[in-house]
């Protein structure tokens, strides 16, 4: 993983998630170097980066929730050349996988939600290798530790953090960082 990028979340132990444009103008005053972008559409994305560029932090597009861009290596590409993304963030491992070949920064989401899930964390990271996971939801410290047992990789959790002790939680249990869309969170 590039040094900025790792420096960034090693510093920030909560990464702003911005899901409209009245967040990501709180965003942008709070200490986290990095901002997830959670909304946006094709029309709009590039102005959203250029915005968090401008603040001076990175930015990283989750692809997956950006209208009109399709689950397809084009997208990545449309991120790489008509924005200046740092990176992006994905569900979808061949997303990952193609950007990291673009050398962006990559994110590779899962979702946590029963035993088949935890086992297919593993399984995806013998093919693609991203520079971080984040895992969803947060709130399960036991299931978090386990996983960053397995893995040789930042984990980033996210997903129903609201207060402080819930971050705190996180991170004894073995995340990097944590991801949040509430701007109480981001201020901490």
């Amino acid at each position: 993983m590039k040094k900025e990028y790792r420096e960034a979340i090693e510093d920030s132990p909560v990464i702003a998630a911005a899901n409209s444009f009245e967040s990501l103008e709180k965003s942008l005053t709070c200490e986290s170097r990095i901002i997830f972008i959670l909304f946006g559409d094709i029309c709009n994305i590039p102005d959203i980066v250029a915005k968090i560029k401008a603040a001076g932090k990175l930015a990283v597009v989750h692809i997956d929730l950006i209208t009109g861009l399709a689950p397809k290596e084009i997208a990545v590409d449309f991120i790489k050349q008509r924005t200046d993304a740092d990176g992006i963030i994905s569900t979808k491992p061949a997303l990952v996988k193609y950007a990291a070949k673009l050398s962006l920064f990559t994110v590779l989401r899962f979702f946590v939600i029963d035993s088949l899930a935890l086992s297919n964390i593993e399984k995806q990271l013998q093919n693609v290798k991203p520079d971080v996971i984040e895992v969803l939801p947060a709130l399960m410290p036991r299931v978090l530790t386990r996983i960053c047992s397995l893995v040789h990789v930042p984990v980033i959790t996210g997903g129903l953090i609201a207060e402080k002790e819930d971050v705190i939680a996180m991170l004894s249990a073995g995340a990097t960082c944590v991801s949040s869309t509430s701007e109480t969170i981001w201020f901490l």
